[in-house]
């Protein structure tokens, strides 16, 4: 993909996403891949709804600013997928509310946050780690995700919202989909023994589209 249309890809991506309330305000911020491999990140302060594609901030491969906007506070997050997970393209942080409630319930368990209820939330996201509640933007978020050896595509931070990394954009953005939509189901079930997947079914996930449920 171009440069130019992954500006437009990312901005067109963020507008769904605010439109349908799944990042309020200025909160949230995503990044991606150049060819180059250099990023093109949202900028800080910026809100999902109204992004700028000229404005957006591109940091060549060693992460320096070469035009744009100065990036989100949140690039130790974004640099540390990028570092574990040597096929990631994209990483998509949002604060969105059903994925944030789960983070704050003491019963939520904090090595596998979302059951397994649906095969599309084990084949695109896979197990999610709940990581402590850190500062927006310290650094030590970005030391919480390297400490788990790029075993984990996608963690939530406690009182604070999920971040997913995909190996390109909409891969990225369509898990973050599936992990809202299915903490959204854990909430309206829980309490309920819900029927989640067996394990062989999970087993079979793994085999089948090398889903990401081992450790």
């Amino acid at each position: 993909m171009t440069e130019s249309a992954l500006r437009e890809a990312i901005c067109r991506f963020a507008a769904s996403l605010h439109a349908r309330g799944l990042t309020p305000g200025s909160s949230g911020n995503i990044s991606a891949r150049t060819e180059d491999g250099g990023l093109l990140v949202t900028p800080t302060g910026s809100g999902f709804g109204a992004l700028d594609p000229a404005r957006l901030s591109r940091l060549d491969a060693a992460g320096r600013l070469l035009s744009g906007d100065p990036p989100t506070k949140e690039m130790p997050l974004h640099s540390a997928f990028y570092e574990t997970r040597a096929g990631a393209g994209a990483v998509v942080h949002l604060h969105s509310v059903h994925s944030v409630a789960l983070s704050i319930l003491p019963e939520t368990d904090p090595d596998c946050v979302l059951p397994p209820l649906t095969a599309y939330s084990v084949m695109r996201v896979g197990k999610v780690k709940l990581l402590p509640y850190f500062r927006p933007g310290d650094p030590a978020m970005g030391d919480a995700v390297r400490s788990l050896a790029g075993k984990r595509s996608a963690v939530l931070l406690a009182n604070h919202g999920p971040v997913v990394a995909g190996k390109d954009l909409e891969s990225a953005v369509f898990a973050m989909e599936e992990l809202e939509e299915t903490a959204k189901l854990a909430l309206l079930t829980r309490g309920m023994a819900p029927r989640g997947l067996k394990t062989a079914e999970i087993a079979d996930l793994v085999r089948t589209f090398g889903a990401e449920w081992g450790e």
